[in-house]
């Protein structure tokens, strides 16, 4: 199948096959991972859409495509309006949309294994309306029309050293017992794969760009945890690594076990388990508690060593961005460059570290138009040289064995315009209320976020996505549960509290469609603040992340006395931390990058 239109009417007779009358699929695999394998992108294969959240609905006449405010842009240059109607979340819900769209008595298919139960329900909900039925399907009819779908890898697991992990496996499990105890609960179901992956203290390459193993575990009140992963995935050293206390078993074997906790309390994640779990558990009989997943939290709030980590791999990474933005001054007005030859110098630099495990996601390397589409991700067609007038937007990471990192800065290629000025300088005061702002403790994310779009509200601007998200310690660059993002940012509100040593993204940007974007993201660490005469616990941000922020992009005047004095000190860090990294020839660019602002 050649074209998207074709893919698209091959579903549709497959559903007719199938006696169904549309399909959900959804951006996702059986771990509700945010980044999935290639043999999960069932999505970007039937409609072209390279981003990382969307879900597609076919009926028989019609299908549409719904994605959020990030997206925006990109789903229209990506997918054909002919044959998609485009959708906005969390305006319109996918349940919701079906009730509408749907026909009467209509036979609507989903994969248990890919949505959440309460998505089944509310979806329900909405088609009883209509006498229509969501049925679940045994075989997923996007993979039946897939003719070269990519097999899941055969990646093995490795060992993450108790050095790394600050804490051993036993010490984790043992605090999974304390939790069940205190749940009265016989076991939890853990789906999520970073979850597995810090519980076990190891690491996998089954996902792109973050370092997990396509693996199921249940972790039981006695303290013993089964795992349900590939066999071909084990090595001796990894059976040694875990030992008596995990069972191994094969991956396919999960489903079956679901049945053997008949008379049991089990916890589940709703969030992070799909339906076919929760089925699966209360067919067997079995008491199913919906309880967050007790390692989410634990593995957000990072120990003292995966914060030591985390600064290591921050040290490295921030000398080569810092070797990358000096190439971007000097080559980039050539006009010789694009956005993807420009993604590959970074990798490159990052490489030459020598320590970097893979990139913490797909570069964001958009210039001009581009970057007004903050999750742009360049392709082979999408592909623009970058040219003078332009503003480049990069935003990347790097997954080391210490650390994930994420950064974003912006270079002018050319003279920058007085607006792009005003707005970055807009966009850098937002940064700056952020990074020192000072809240006391029980604070969340929701409560912060207009810290950083004030700069922009006073000028009628703003910007369609959240303010920060966490980061995990080498596993996934999106973690939750911490967040800064308004209430009604898709996915629920930010409301959970933040606790010290929870890494979390400082990123506010302004984005003008069809000219350019911006953005400004460091990674910050919640600490604690010993503030004199306090009468409550308070908390601020240490600022982990370390290169320059572009000078040439920043009008001095709008900032306050208190912003320039914040910007020099940052930059007096930079210095203090890439200098011993650097070359004396790149110690004396960014010494004059770091120069005081003035104004």
């Amino acid at each position: 199948m050649s074209t998207y239109a074709d893919r698209l009417s091959a579903l549709r007779e497959q559903l007719k096959r199938d006696r169904l009358d549309g399909f959900v699929v959804p951006l996702t695999d059986e771990h509700m991972s945010e980044y999935v394998g290639a043999y999960a992108q069932r999505l970007g294969w039937l409609t072209g859409f390279q981003g990382s959240a969307g879900t597609a609905v076919v009926l028989p006449a019609e299908a549409a495509i719904f994605t959020d405010g990030r997206y925006t842009l990109q789903v229209r240059e990506q997918v054909d309006g002919d044959h998609w109607q485009f959708v906005g979340v969390p305006e319109t819900s996918v349940s919701d949309w079906l009730g509408r769209h749907a026909g009467q008595g209509a036979r609507i298919g989903y994969d248990p294994w890919l949505h959440t139960s309460s998505w089944v329900k509310e979806a329900e909900r909405a088609l009883a309306a209509k006498g229509a039925t969501l049925v679940a399907v045994d075989t997923n009819p996007v993979d039946a029309v897939w003719p070269d779908r990519p097999a899941p890898s055969d990646a093995r697991l490795v060992v993450q050293p108790d050095a790394l992990a600050g804490k051993s496996s036993a010490e984790k499990r043992a605090d999974i017992v304390d939790w069940l105890g205190e749940q009265q609960a016989d076991a939890v179901v853990l789906s999520a794969l970073d979850s597995i992956a810090w519980t076990l203290n190891v690491r996998g390459a089954d996902v792109d760009r973050t370092p997990v193993a396509l693996a199921y575990a249940i972790a039981n009140a006695d303290g013993t945890v089964d795992l349900y992963v590939a066999p071909e995935k084990m090595s001796e050293e990894v059976a040694a690594h875990l030992g008596n206390a995990v069972r191994v078993h094969d991956r396919a074997d999960f489903a079956p076990a679901l049945a053997a906790y008949s008379g049991k309390r089990v916890a589940a994640d709703p969030e992070r388990a799909v339906a076919a779990i929760f089925d699966g558990l209360q067919r067997g009989g079995a008491t199913v508690l919906a309880l967050r997943d007790p390692v989410v939290l634990a593995k957000a709030i990072k120990n003292p060593a995966e914060a030591a980590g985390h600064r290591a791999a921050s040290v490295r990474d921030g000398a080569a961005l810092t070797r990358f933005l000096k190439w971007c001054e000097e080559t980039l007005p050539k006009g010789t460059e694009t956005e993807l030859s420009a993604a590959a110098k970074l990798q490159e630099l990052r490489e030459a570290t020598g320590l970097l495990k893979d990139l913490s996601f797909d570069t964001i390397s958009a210039t001009g138009p581009h970057g007004a589409s903050p999750h742009y991700r360049v392709d082979e067609e999408s592909n623009l040289k970058i040219e003078q007038g332009q503003l480049y937007l990069v935003d990347s990471g790097g997954q080391y064995a210490d650390g994930t990192t994420d950064v974003t800065r912006v270079v002018p290629v050319g003279e920058p315009t007085p607006e792009m000025r005003d707005r970055f300088t807009r966009v850098l005061q937002g940064h700056i209320a952020l990074a020192t702002a000072v809240f006391p403790e029980g604070t969340n994310g929701g409560q912060l976020d207009s810290f950083a779009r004030r700069p922009l509200w006073e000028a009628g601007l703003d910007f369609a996505h959240g303010t920060g998200h966490g980061v995990g310690s080498y596993l996934a660059v999106h973690e939750g549960p911490q967040r800064i993002a308004k209430p009604n940012y898709p996915g629920g509100g930010p409301a959970e509290p933040l606790r010290p040593g929870m890494i979390i993204s400082n990123e506010p940007g302004y984005y003008k469609a069809g000219e350019y974007g911006i953005r400004i993201e460091n990674l910050v660490l919640v600490e604690r603040r010993d503030i004199a005469g306090a009468e409550q616990p308070m908390m601020g941000f240490e600022t982990l992340t370390f290169a320059p922020i572009e000078r040439r992009l920043i009008e001095p005047a709008m900032l306050t006395r208190a912003e320039r004095a914040w910007l020099d000190a940052y930059h007096g860090r930079v210095l203090d931390v890439l200098g011993p990294e650097l070359t004396a020839e790149e110690r004396a660019w960014l010494l004059a990058k770091c120069a005081p602002i003035g104004g």
